[in-house]
């Protein structure tokens, strides 16, 4: 099932966009700097960067919780959360991820750490599973990427039971990254009126990506069919300028930004202003 003509056959509707998509993460994974090293490709490098650059995310996933739950994630990158939720003594463990790539970086974790799980190629937009399969569906910073978002959500909701949880990131509107875009990609280049949702499709990560205010994340999730959601806003790593932020946008206004950017200053005055909103919701 790891090969592109079978995930090409699987995407169904908005195919074209969700191939940008696909074809943009698969060659680079997120995170995949981090596992460059003098050494060589390495899989423990990029995890020890992802939870010193996105503490947080220990918090936010609560992997403890996985004992004896049948887990998704939706999404699995470069594996490391994915472990995390393997080592918690899960009753079963199942990831999907639109590129093959993430799979193979997965299934190679595993295997080094010899722990089991189910990875497979899927669309987050429409999850091949029955509906009320699992206790916890998690996603990092994967929704967003998806044509429909909303879609992504839904199937959360369905492949759920009754008083399962989801926790997912999803990228906020109002951000300091947003700010720097807009800065570059609409003040600078004389169009101030430029959309926030014009310049986050362009000019973060993949195309089409999308950003959320925290009413229209409470209200995808609500319309989804989830009760007590809880929405907080996280300072990221990309509006502290932190790590190998903004290999998109080199040059030498982001290094002059890089080495005088207040970070403390902002972790006080712009808590609110994070790139990442931190949902929690029960089904």
């Amino acid at each position: 099932m790891n090969n592109t003509n079978s995930l090409r056959g699987e995407i169904g509707p908005r195919e074209g966009a969700k191939e940008s998509v696909r074809d943009y993460w698969n060659s680079e994974s997120c995170g995949e700097s981090y596992a460059v090293t003098q050494e060589g490709f390495d899989l423990s490098a990029q995890e020890v960067a992802r939870y010193r650059l996105e503490p947080y995310i220990l918090n936010f996933a609560k992997f403890a919780e996985g004992f004896e739950r049948d887990i998704l994630e939706v999404g699995v990158g470069m594996g490391a959360d994915h472990l995390n939720w393997s080592l918690s003594s899960p009753k079963s463990l199942t990831g999907v991820d639109l590129t093959p790539r993430a799979i193979d970086f997965t299934e190679k974790r595993f295997a080094r750490a010899g722990r089991h799980t189910n990875v497979r190629i899927a669309d987050a937009e429409c999850l091949p599973f029955a509906d009320g399969s699992f206790d916890i569906v998690y996603s990092w910073g994967v929704m967003h990427h998806s044509p429909n978002t909303r879609a992504c959500i839904e199937e959360a909701a369905r492949v759920l039971r009754t008083g399962g949880v989801a926790r997912v990131m999803v990228y906020h509107k109002w951000s300091i990254v947003g700010l720097m875009l807009w800065v570059r990609y609409a003040l600078l280049q004389g169009r101030p009126t430029r959309s926030m949702a014009d310049i986050y499709s362009h000019h973060l990560e993949s195309p089409g990506t999308k950003a959320y205010s925290k009413s229209d994340a409470q209200k995808m999730f609500a319309d989804a069919g989830f009760r007590a959601v809880k929405v907080n806003v996280q300072l990221s790593h990309g509006d502290l300028l932190e790590g190998n932020v903004g290999t998109r946008h080199q040059g030498t206004l982001l290094k002059i930004a890089k080495a005088v950017w207040p970070r403390s200053f902002l972790k006080i005055v712009a808590p609110n202003m994070g790139l990442y909103l931190l949902i929690e919701a029960v089904r």
